[in-house]
């Protein structure tokens, strides 16, 4: 293990060796390699062992930290930039795809309320039973008179409904399969064990077919050049879209368009993984325990959302969209006297939107079916880029 990071405690090591012993037992089960998406979605959502099936800790007692958790202004924005979106629905309802520690949901609902604009209910898809208990907390502590419009679900809702669905940081958990450019083609790579036992990358046989779909262009990149894609973001587009009678899918998440992601000189990808607020570049230790992503490519989502006949009706940088959404004007609105707060509101602002923070590189998609986006959302649109 990279002895530069925190050793777990002997409860959660063994609960990583535990599901570290089944995904063994799978590679040997299945001719000695796994695919890296399979991979992917036994550490992070295998039920009592899965990373996000366990967690129950984010911001500063967790593995890092969402925009939610910088500041309650960014919800406030989004809460001001879905507003025209729920206005002329008939009881309308906002999802929130996976709400963390549920701050999100909280200042989401307390805005819409000062803005008389409260949907009909609002409903959390949260896999975490920790996350869940969490969020229930600190909706009865932030908002205990708003708590009957909330509703936990455990899976995507049977009817379609109108609304609003909010996706913060979630499409880039969805798994990834890896590839290795070899001799102009591109390769599965994928998860094998050496003689000890431990897990370690693997390239599968010269004779397998070849990795990504053509639209993706790998031509030129160099010998050995790996990165990811995500054909499982296709099917969730599409059961999204069922959901959904009339309204809109904001995704919010770190990405590029498509002719950005596969850049020559990003050799490696974009695949991360954070424990404990490190940042490193090693999915296959600590199994379980730590977070695994890699940024979003919006161009597939914009294809995936057009098969399925949702309007790819906005992008733009989380930067252009706070600020066109009156980021500024709420902070100097909400205004408090005490240096110490002036100084808290301005370091979050520049977290949130400089570029050499999450300003550029996290992006914003608006998917929409018969509704319009208002002019604080196309105001700097970027779709020209997808």
């Amino acid at each position: 293990m990279n002895l530069t990071l925190p050793e777990p405690s002997r409860e959660m090591s063994a609960r990583s060796e535990q599901l570290q012993q089944i995904i063994v037992d799978e590679i040997h089960s299945s001719g000695g390699w796994i695919p890296f998406d399979h991979y992917m979605e036994r550490v992070l959502y295998t039920p009592g062992l899965g990373y996000y099936s366990t967690l129950s800790g984010l911001g500063a007692e967790g593995d890092f930290i969402t925009a939610p958790e910088i500041s309650p202004l960014f919800s406030r924005v989004v809460a001001r930039q879905i507003m025209p979106l729920l206005a002329p629905l008939e009881r309308p309802i906002v999802m929130e795809l996976g709400a963390g520690s549920g701050v999100m949901a909280a200042e989401l609902l307390l805005e819409l309320e000062r803005c008389q604009q409260l949907p009909e209910g609002y409903w959390i898809l949260e896999l975490s039973g920790g996350l869940r208990a969490r969020q229930q907390q600190t909706l009865e502590e932030r908002i205990p008179h708003l708590l009957e419009r909330v509703r936990w679900l455990e899976h995507l809702p049977d009817s379609p409904f109108q609304g609003v669905v909010v996706a913060n940081e979630v499409v880039d958990a969805i798994p990834v399969e890896r590839f290795i450019v070899r001799q102009g083609r591109t390769l599965p790579l994928g998860v094998s064990t050496n003689p000890d036992g431990a897990l370690t990358w693997s390239e599968s046989h010269e004779d397998a077919p070849s990795l990504v779909p053509e639209d993706i262009e790998t031509t030129g990149l160099a010998e050995g050049y790996c990165s990811e894609w995500r054909p499982a973001a296709t099917s969730w587009i599409a059961a999204l879209s069922d959901c959904l009678a009339r309204g809109a899918l904001l995704l919010v998440d770190y990405g590029y368009a498509r002719s950005e992601y596969y850049r020559p000189e990003r050799q490696q990808g974009t695949l991360s993984c954070f424990y404990r607020h490190h940042r490193h570049e090693d999915p296959l230790i600590l199994p379980g325990l730590q977070d695994i992503t890699a940024h979003v490519d919006f161009t597939a989502l914009a294809e995936a959302a057009d098969a399925v006949g949702l309007g790819v009706a906005g992008y733009t940088s989380q930067a252009y969209f706070l600020l066109a959404g009156g980021l500024t004007e709420l902070a100097e609105a909400e205004g408090g006297d005490e240096l110490s707060h002036r100084i808290e509101t301005s370091r979050a602002i520049q977290q949130l939107t400089m570029p050499a923070q999450m300003g550029e590189v996290v992006k914003v998609m608006a998917l929409t079916r018969d509704v319009a986006l208002p002019e604080t959302f196309t105001l700097h649109d970027q779709r020209h880029m997808l």
